[in-house]
């Protein structure tokens, strides 16, 4: 359930930022498929991919945390 609330903030963050799936793969080095995996919550981000996400995407890592 957790997985599933950071795939769709990292989700929302990447469309609003104007990045498709295949755009983020690819500044982060890594295949669509686990930005979608991430996205769908059938994968739990690690700490440096948040990260790393949060860079790219040029907002804080806690705007991508799940809100209770």
């Amino acid at each position: 359930m957790e997985a599933e609330k950071w795939g769709r903030r990292i989700r929302a963050f990447r469309k609003l930022k104007g990045y498709t799936q295949e755009g983020l793969a690819k500044d982060l080095g890594i295949s669509v498929s686990l930005v979608g995996e991430v996205e769908r919550g059938t994968r739990v981000p690690s700490k440096l991919f948040l990260q790393e996400v949060a860079d790219i995407l040029k907002v804080p890592i806690e705007d991508l945390a799940p809100k209770e």
